[in-house]
């Protein structure tokens, strides 16, 4: 499991403090006012800032310093697609950066792009792509890499409603296929619902531990209330 053992990240002035255990193979939104420190929250988890108080661990020891060897993939709003290789290499990217795949490697990419629905445009570059199939290359980039904890922020937020539907459906299946742990960064109550049973609350410098997400949107505390307004 994701431990925060008295975690504290800070960025300039901005201190944002966590104490908590994310259960195995749970799915969490992380939801919160703007400016509140979501980013800040899981760009600690995933190592671009440096705990300057409390440990961050993984199955019990302590993650490594470098975000590259921390047992997580990340995935961003904007995909992090390269525009100059083709689907088959942004996916590939996720397993061999210089791209030199042995067979076995070449046909877990096929795979990959096949269980998200792009086996026909392994040769096509994003360009070409429309929103959701951009969505879908990052998600089978994410599959490919077959690592334990998943932390997404804000990936489909720029998606009109039909794509992001399409896409939270393509998540899910992917995250009931593998068991991932995986924490979601939303501002939208509707797709926090439609990921996550448990969400984590980030507001006034605090992520407070995961709990029931009806219950927290049944009766939110003031500066939640504050930010979803009338929307629930």
């Amino acid at each position: 499991m994701l431990a925060l053992n008295k975690v504290r990240f800070q960025q300039g002035d901005f201190v944002l403090s966590a104490d908590f255990l994310v259960p195995t193979g749970a799915r969490v939104a992380v939801i919160g006012p703007s400016g509140g420190g979501k980013s800040t929250f899981l760009n600690g988890i995933a190592g671009f800032i440096a705990a300057d108080a409390g440990k961050v661990l993984w199955d019990g020891e302590v993650m490594p310093d470098h975000p590259g060897r921390r047992p997580l993939s990340i995935l961003f709003q904007d995909n992090n697609l390269f525009p100059h290789l083709s689907v088959m290499d942004n996916v590939a990217v996720g397993i061999s950066p210089d791209m030199r795949l042995s067979q076995a490697q070449r046909e877990k990419v096929s795979a990959a792009l096949d269980q998200v629905g792009l086996a026909d445009k392994s040769a096509t570059y994003p360009r070409d792509l429309s929103g959701g199939q951009l969505g879908r290359v990052g998600l089978a980039r994410v599959l490919l890499r077959q690592r334990p904890l998943l932390l997404l922020d804000e990936p489909f937020s720029a998606l009109g409603p039909a794509l992001k539907d399409e896409m939270l459906d393509v998540l899910r299946g992917i995250l009931d296929a593998t068991a991932t742990t995986a924490l979601m960064v939303t501002h939208d109550p509707k797709d926090a619902l439609a990921f996550a049973n448990q969400a984590i609350l980030v507001a006034d410098r605090c992520a407070t531990a995961p709990q029931p997400i009806q219950q927290l949107f049944k009766a939110p505390p003031p500066a939640l209330r504050a930010y979803l307004g009338s929307r629930t």
